[in-house]
């Protein structure tokens, strides 16, 4: 009798570690779905592959890129007050004037709700930014959110964060920058870091 109830205690014993063992491995899935559902509200991405390619075509950092749409759009579709359109809100202005140095045939206001040209636009004008300050990203993102010249009123390519006097551009400059750390840190294989 001993035997048998030795041995339906072991088999109990058994049947709960292999049911621990389940629960743990759909508890580690749930987690690991809300962890991913809490990222895509917090820091998604997006266009992931549009975002590498304009990178490397124009020689802008991917996660600098995903930071700046982050900061214009979160990643949606959308128009502002002031009549910028898609992620990177472009404005019409800027749009029609890298049509015309890209040699752009065929583009009208409408296709800046396309991804591709909006990123494609988008990343130019910050390329050219970047040119006209020395490559200096403060001073490139707080003329890509207050034009640049306010930038050269503030010390152009020698700009510093501090030396912004825009409260609303400083902070769109700072969250830019540790957006761009963040996307680079949690989305190296996304942004085609490794």
């Amino acid at each position: 009798m001993r035997a048998k109830h030795r041995r339906r205690r072991r088999v109990a014993i058994a049947s709960a570690v292999v049911a621990t063992g389940v629960l743990a491995g759909i508890l580690l899935g749930v987690v690991g779905k809300v962890d991913q559902a809490i990222q895509e509200l917090t820091l998604p991405l997006r266009h992931e592959d549009i975002i590498r390619q304009q990178a490397d075509e124009k020689g802008v950092d991917a996660s600098l890129i995903a930071a700046v749409i982050y900061a214009e759009s979160r990643f949606r579709d959308q128009t502002s007050d002031a009549g910028a359109r898609g992620l990177m809100q472009i404005t019409p202005e800027t749009a029609l004037d890298i049509a015309r140095r890209s040699e752009a045939q065929t583009f009208v206001i409408k296709d800046l709700g396309d991804p591709q040209i909006n990123i494609s636009y988008g990343t130019y004008h910050l390329r050219d930014l970047l040119d006209l300050y020395g490559d200096n990203e403060v001073a490139a993102l707080a003329a890509y959110n207050a034009g640049p010249g306010n930038v050269d009123a503030w010390g152009g390519s020698d700009l510093k964060l501090e030396n912004i006097r825009f409260p609303e551009t400083r902070a769109y400059v700072e969250d830019v920058l540790d957006k761009q750390d963040e996307y680079r840190r949690e989305y190296p294989r996304e942004l085609g870091y490794r």
